[in-house]
């Protein structure tokens, strides 16, 4: 797959708008958000972080963002959907089988949309307490 990453130490791979295949699943990361106060990896909505997701390639099995998509497991406690349009957009594009992102705590769980698996994998809450159990999922090659 195209796209750098980044070996941080044994059997541990960082995805930074890359992916690596493996056992013939291909897998694309990227820890890119819409603006949201002075994170880090911020970037604006529309062109700017549209050249992220435009990198995503087609044949990806499985998505991991930071960010979530658009209206898919994105709520905040004030209830506003945070997440980005554009990647929504693409993931139906690309139409993994699985779309696995974390950032807003509160909205941690997994749906089936579109006929992909989403999932907000976010072990902490909104006070960043360890609540959430990890999510054991299993993909088709």
């Amino acid at each position: 797959m195209q796209g750098k990453n980044e070996k941080i130490c044994p059997n541990i791979i960082y995805l930074n708008d890359s992916g690596v295949s493996i056992d013939g699943l291909k897998i694309w990361g990227s820890p890119i958000q819409p603006w949201f106060y002075d994170w880090a990896f911020n970037r604006q909505r529309g062109a700017d972080i549209l050249r992220h997701w435009n990198q995503i390639p087609e044949d990806t099995d499985l998505l991991i963002t930071y960010g979530p998509a658009h209206g898919i497991l994105d709520l905040t406690t004030s209830n506003e959907s945070v997440g980005c349009s554009d990647l929504l957009s693409r993931i139906r594009e690309v139409n993994p089988q699985v779309h696995i992102s974390g950032h807003i705590h509160e909205a941690y769980g997994e749906l089936e949309k579109f006929g992909i698996k989403f999932i907000n994998a976010s072990v902490v809450n909104a006070n960043y307490m360890m609540t959430n159990e990890p999510i054991e999922i299993e993909l088709a090659r």
